[in-house]
């Protein structure tokens, strides 16, 4: 809960960065002479264009924050005419959810245009925006992308000195069978009744229900990731409220400590992103509470308001995950393991080819790609092992998956670096090639339904001269073989098997 490794520090880099460029794009806006409201806009702006651009190279990086406007714009616009037109008002509203969450079939750049026409149109209902408000919201947002992405490319490039990290993109169909499709349904029916149940507690702050509904679906494919986001936010919403109280009302809107502490909050959020979402949230909370304190309208029943609004928002994402159009935890761990284990599959081959003299064979793509894969692993299966699951010989099983799957990319890991500048000859090489075979063959075993697994005897003992290679190989092997027990051999979840 308190501690997370920060290789590079990057996390600690980009949280920094953040606060420079969401902190000069509101300098920017106040130097301009524009309205403390279309100020806060052009902030946001900065932070949304910080946090959800994820492309996986800095041209595609700059390309994304470039077509922002073009999502957020007009959506902006569209808000701000249907302000006091209730009914057509609402509708937009959950169309731009729809439309939103259905762009992540196009990538971290769908995702990225989406989330900002979301938030396009959420502030304008924080901020009660009409049609004589937008150019200087229009004005405040393009000054802050430029702002951010001066800061981001130019100023602190961080990114520039990393390699390039393609996501693994998830499970895909056609139709409903397509995960993103579902989600959008979900999504849109979750905002329409938090929208509907917002209004009945407040027809000023509604707002908040519907973006907590919306932001539980940010970067979750299964009806058991979204039960813990939605835990984790309301948690989260819950510690924020209670700092609020504590630090935001006191204050009651003073500029200078106001604005120090939303910079703190803006750090916290990006440094904590990664690793907590209730540590986020709490941030989140916090800086939203220090903003309406600038506005002049904080008070601590505007502060339990929120906490209501979001326990209404995180109830209806919830049941519409539940009702409409459920994806299992289940099939999500499985598909998403199935696609780490073909890919130990694929660096078994290459490392063989590799042995076997040919060109081009390189196993470390593979091997950085089973990284991201177990990555995304982790997170499918991190519903199974949280503590308030009940399911105990579940969570047990989850366990012991998330355990063998880490061994075995810490085994390729350390295989491709073993075998980079091998130069095997004779027996040594004919051994570990066979140990390559042996390892496919495991993967099979695990991937292939009906297939027996393979059994490695711990007490296998290796010549001196096969070197740590073949060590590594008899490692990922024996971790196979074990992964049969928790992944289990009935269609379907491999970790829900009896």
């Amino acid at each position: 809960m308190f501690t997370a490794p920060d290789p590079g520090l990057l996390r600690l880099r980009t949280a920094l960065r953040a606060v420079i460029g969401v902190g000069a794009a509101v300098t920017v806006s106040e130097l301009c002479g524009l309205s403390l409201p279309a100020s806060i806009t052009g902030g946001l702006a900065a932070l949304l264009a910080l946090f959800t651009v994820t492309d996986a190279t800095v041209p595609a990086q700059r390309i994304t924050t470039a077509l922002l406007p073009a999502a957020g714009f007009p959506v902006l616009a569209l808000a701000a005419v249907l302000h006091d037109v209730g009914a057509a008002r609402d509708a937009a509203f959950v169309a731009t959810v729809f439309c939103g969450v259905y762009a992540r079939r196009w990538g971290p750049r769908g995702q990225a245009l989406g989330i900002f026409a979301f938030m396009s149109y959420f502030v304008t209902q924080f901020l009660h925006t009409v049609p004589a408000d937008l150019p200087g919201l229009y004005a405040a947002m393009t000054l802050a992308l430029l702002v951010a992405g001066v800061v981001r490319f130019l100023v602190w490039p961080v990114e520039r000195a990393l390699a390039p990290v393609a996501l693994p993109a998830g499970p895909s169909g056609e139709g409903l069978a397509r995960p993103t499709t579902r989600q959008a349904f979900q999504a849109a029916v979750a905002c329409c009744f938090a929208l509907l149940v917002g209004q009945a507690f407040s027809e000023d702050r509604w707002y908040w229900a519907v973006g907590t509904a919306w932001w539980i679906f940010v970067n979750t494919a299964s009806r058991g990731e979204t039960l813990v986001r939605g835990f984790r936010r309301v948690l989260g919403t819950v510690i924020g409220v209670a700092v609020g109280l504590l630090v935001a009302v006191p204050l009651d809107g003073a500029p200078a400590p106001s604005a120090a502490l939303v910079a703190v909050c803006v750090f916290g959020i990006f440094y904590t992103a990664a690793v907590s979402y209730s540590w986020m949230m709490l941030a989140v909370t916090v800086m939203v509470s220090l903003l309406y304190g600038l506005l002049g309208v904080l008070d601590p029943g505007l502060l339990g308001l929120r906490l209501v609004e979001t326990g209404v928002g995180a109830v209806c994402a919830m049941l519409a995950v539940v009702l409409v159009l459920p994806v299992t935890t289940h099939a999500t761990n499985d598909a998403w393991i199935q696609r780490a284990l073909h890919c130990v599959h694929a660096a078994a081959t290459a490392t063989a080819a590799r042995l076997e003299g040919v060109p081009g064979a390189d196993p470390a793509p593979h091997a950085a790609e089973l990284e991201l894969l177990f990555g995304r692993a982790r997170m499918a299966l991190a519903p199974l092992v949280h503590p308030l699951n009940p399911f105990r010989a579940r969570k047990a099983r989850a366990h012991a998956a998330l355990r063998l799957l880490d061994d075995c990319v810490g085994e390729v890991r350390a295989l491709v670096s073993a075998t980079a500048t091998a130069d095997p000859a004779g027996a040594r090489e004919a051994s570990l090639i066979a140990a390559c075979w042996r390892v496919k063959t495991a993967v099979e075993a695990l991937t292939t339904p009906g297939a027996r697994a393979a059994v490695t005897g711990p007490e296998a003992v290796f010549p001196t001269e096969a070197g740590a290679a073949l060590g590594h190989l008899h490692n990922l092997e024996r971790a196979l073989s074990e992964l049969a027990m928790p992944l289990g051999a009935a269609p379907g979840s491999r970790t829900a098997a009896p």
